[in-house]
């Protein structure tokens, strides 16, 4: 009968066991579906303010002042952002230059692609230089990526040893992390961030003082009506040029920071979907707008990163 006790104990205890580990283990499951959650918040408000927004509210400027102030429908921006960060690249992969002559060449090649693009197609229709740019873009995409040119662009390899003199300028410590939950960020990606949002606000900044300027009365005369605005004795095709080469100073500066972020330049990254990503963060916005550049690119990122994290929990 002792026996027979003792057993029941144990099969009682085991019984009592079990329960217990299952109870622990929905708790823990339970546990984990709330960090889970909490990590999708955390990412989603990073995002607001993250790196990624920063570059596309410069280049969804560029956009604004081509598009929305100016009426050129540019599909091509990417091929801009390309310019700015080839232009980092080749100081060490082709010129062996300091960092900083990045900025004249990146500059030098975006008006030599605003040239190519806008002297055959700003005297024609809008949907001649949609057409045209969006074509650009992806040819600029091939040439750089092209096993020809690998030793000026480094070909599908990229460029990886431009941004160490940048990386110096940082003054966090690099793996340390900075900020209060949830915008918490490495010291890199801070450095990266303070740099990235104060060229932000100074192009925001000149944005807002052209449109309210006479060029900016001009662009947007073209806008709704350019034959009217060439029967006042303006210029519009010289207008319409140095619309789109401000744009490309836009995104110029937007493939500078997303470079400088990533550390590297690689071809693929400029493919002709990113300019259609910034165009629908610049319509999510407001076009014609200068706050619905910033605005939308944060929007954008936001949900973006809300969707990609909540559908990888299902």
């Amino acid at each position: 009968s002792f026996r027979a006790e003792e057993r029941a104990g144990i099969a009682y205890f085991d019984s009592r066991s079990h329960c217990s580990s299952a109870r622990n283990s929905r708790y823990a499951t339970e546990g984990g579906l709330i960090l889970d959650w909490l990590r999708i918040f955390e990412n989603t408000v990073r995002a607001f303010a993250g790196v990624d927004a920063a570059y596309f509210a410069l280049a969804a400027f560029g956009l604004n002042v081509q598009f929305g102030y100016t009426g050129l429908l540019n599909f091509g921006q990417a091929a801009f952002m390309a310019c700015g960060a080839y232009g980092l690249g080749l100081t060490s992969q082709y010129f062996d230059v300091s960092f900083w002559w990045g900025i004249p060449i990146a500059m030098a090649l975006v008006v030599v692609l605003a040239l190519l693009v806008g002297i055959p197609t700003l005297r024609l229709r809008a949907d001649y230089l949609a057409i045209v740019t969006i074509a650009a873009a992806e040819l600029v995409r091939l040439v750089v990526r092209s096993v020809k040119f690998k030793r000026i662009f480094g070909g599908s390899d990229g460029i990886n040893t431009f941004s160490n003199e940048f990386r110096a300028l940082n003054p966090f410590q690099p793996s340390a992390q900075y900020g209060i939950w949830p915008f918490k960020y490495s010291g890199y990606t801070m450095f990266t961030l303070i740099i990235g949002w104060t060229i932000v606000a100074l192009v925001a900044v000149i944005v807002w003082l052209l449109m309210r300027s006479p060029w900016g009365r001009v662009v947007k005369a073209i806008r709704e009506d350019e034959d009217a605005v060439r029967s006042l004795g303006k210029n519009v095709y010289n207008y319409k040029m140095q619309s789109l080469i401000i744009g490309g100073f836009c995104g110029m500066l937007s493939g500078m920071i997303f470079a400088l972020d990533r550390g590297s330049v690689q071809p693929d990254n400029y493919s002709r979907d990113v300019t259609f990503y910034v165009l629908t963060a610049l319509v999510l916005g407001g076009l014609a707008r200068v706050m619905g550049s910033i605005v939308g690119p944060m929007m954008f990122w936001g949900v973006y990163v809300f969707c990609d994290n909540f559908l990888r929990q299902l």
